[in-house]
């Protein structure tokens, strides 16, 4: 029996053929052979213009007519054609009248004004760069300035008709000059006036996979470096995904040269060097490259090196000692001579210290709650203080900034846009704080924090980690946003007080410990692949 059947539009279905050859009229139009094209849904539709204007831009004008005309769809409005090709071709005239026809087709009326202005002023620039002052004048009286609009604007371009030539138009409007490119960057910002279903905003398929890609970066928890943010730097076909093995998980380096523990480490400013701290009362300055290498050594700190400052040029670099130190020592990095030893009173405690951005002065203070501001490096005085170490149970002073905490605050540092602060704080282990919004943002998990001073610091590419000591022996990393750490490395054998993230190298990084020994980490080195595999499953594994 053979029942008839009928499709969606009410038409009668074609009986199924035995003849595996005419099985593709089972969906035709009456028996005629040919295809019923499909409904497109409204995203089907927008993917088409998408690509439609992609290879429009290519200039595939050809395949984007066969596009169209197959799919059905419509790249743009008649309209907003006519008034595209309008403006690339210079029509002023035409391109005004176009935009009455346009104004139906808008959400936003009003926006009529803001284009007219738009095409009024590369019409204006354009007269003045052929030379034709007087018929700039009319347009500049008669057009520009009774649309009331951007007053300001208008003044700033009627100052453009003292110009004696085209190039000082040019750099002075900062304006390309007539023709197809000033055209083109003028079309960008008229359309942004346009609803998308009249003309597409320019460029929005590479919009679009630009921020897929800046959103997958964002997701990759090892991302730590900074790529080219066009789309030719990178591959569409994959998703983005960063290695561990790229990332400063494996022991690159082991410094032995301080006899004791190792209590403070920072990199400088330019990342060339490294200066360390030690109990064995010495500041071992390092020259980074590939390996490493011993550069200077400081001596003559009585009480031992608990905090280092590099100055904003790294000529420059202070050493604090521990809770009973009153003095401070700054050196010259490069001849290795102490130009100065500050000690303002033998009962204050002088444990950190923090240079002012103009490289004239810093400031210090210690635990009994003393700050002092140094000018010139010999006048001292009470004033406020950027980042100090404060073992107080309610109170970090930072930037003016006020955040509380129920328990001491071991030490903290500030990001570099002076937003965020980094604390670590006893027996809860490492905070991090909006100094402008003065909330407690998240509090990172693993670490093990007692009452020693550990020494944490944002780092990697713009400043998207973090990395602190353990009392537990290890180095704990973190993504900013994820609580749970990403990355344990392990080596040291006893509490790691301080971590240093390289500021310019983002796979590198260093950390002190009381083993008296500084690691150097950075990304695994050249492994064959069963090696690697067997590496990327222990990210805290050593080299």
């Amino acid at each position: 029996l053979r029942a008839e059947h009928r499709n969606n539009n009410g038409v009668a279905a074609q009986p199924a053929s035995n003849n595996n050859n005419n099985s593709s009229s089972s969906t035709a139009d009456g028996g005629s052979g040919v295809k019923k094209k499909k409904r497109l849904s409204q995203s089907e539709e927008d993917v088409i213009r998408l690509i439609g204007q992609h290879l429009n831009d290519l200039g595939l004008n050809q395949t984007v007519d066969l596009l169209m005309q197959e799919s059905g769809c419509r790249l743009e409005h008649p309209s907003a054609t006519k008034f595209r090709n309008h403006v690339i071709e210079g029509e002023w005239d035409k391109a005004e009248s176009d935009l009455n026809e346009l104004k139906a087709l808008m959400h936003s009326p009003s926006a009529i004004v803001r284009m007219k202005f738009l095409l009024l002023q590369q019409k204006y620039l354009e007269y003045l760069e052929d030379g034709k002052v007087l018929e700039a004048l009319q347009v500049l009286r008669a057009e520009l300035t009774p649309l009331k609009y951007n007053t300001e604007r208008i003044h700033i371009l009627s100052g453009y008709l003292m110009c004696s030539h085209a190039e000082d138009l040019r750099a002075k409007a900062e304006w390309e000059g007539k023709g197809t490119a000033s055209r083109t960057k003028l079309l960008d910002k008229l359309q942004t006036y346009l609803p998308p279903s009249v003309m597409l905003p320019p460029r929005r398929l590479q919009t679009l996979l630009k921020q897929a890609v800046e959103l997958q970066r964002e997701r990759c928890l090892y991302h730590n470096t900074k790529l080219d943010s066009g789309l030719d730097s990178v591959s569409l076909l994959l998703d983005h995904s960063c290695s561990r093995k790229q990332f400063p998980c494996y022991t690159q380096q082991i410094l032995t040269e301080h006899c004791n523990e190792v209590w403070f480490c920072k990199f400088s400013n330019d990342g060339t060097k490294l200066a360390t701290g030690s109990k064995d009362t010495t500041v071992i300055v390092w020259q980074v490259d590939m390996q490493l290498k011993l550069m200077k050594t400081l001596e003559g700190h009585a009480y031992g090196v608990s905090y280092l400052a590099w100055s904003p040029d790294d000529a420059y670099l202070i050493a604090c000692g521990p809770d009973d130190c009153s003095e401070l020592w700054l050196w010259n990095v490069q001849t290795g001579e102490l130009r100065t030893k500050m000690s303002q009173s033998h009962e204050d405690s002088l444990t950190s210290v923090a240079w002012n951005p103009d490289g004239k002065r810093f400031v210090t203070g210690g635990q009994r709650g003393q700050f002092y501001q140094c000018v010139s490096i010999l006048t001292a005085w009470g004033g406020a203080v950027r980042s100090l170490i404060s073992t107080m149970n309610l109170v970090c002073v930072c930037c003016h900034s006020r955040v509380q905490e129920d328990h001491p605050i071991m030490s903290f540092t500030v990001s570099k846009n002076g937003r965020l602060a980094l604390l670590n704080v006893a027996t809860q282990g490492v905070h991090l704080w909006d100094l402008q919004d003065r909330v407690l943002v998240r509090k990172y998990q693993g670490v093990t924090q007692g009452f020693y001073t550990i020494h944490s610091c944002f780092g990697g590419h713009n400043e998207d980690f973090i990395a602190s000591g353990s009392e537990d022996h290890k180095v704990y990393i973190w993504h900013r946003r994820s609580e749970l750490p990403i990355a344990e490395l392990t080596g040291h054998t006893r509490t790691v007080n301080c971590v240093s993230w390289n500021p310019v190298v983002p796979g590198l990084l260093a950390s002190a410990s009381d083993d008296g020994t500084i690691r150097i980490w950075g990304p695994a080195p050249f492994l064959d692949v069963q090696d690697a595999e067997g590496l990327n499953e222990c990210c805290s594994m050593d080299s």
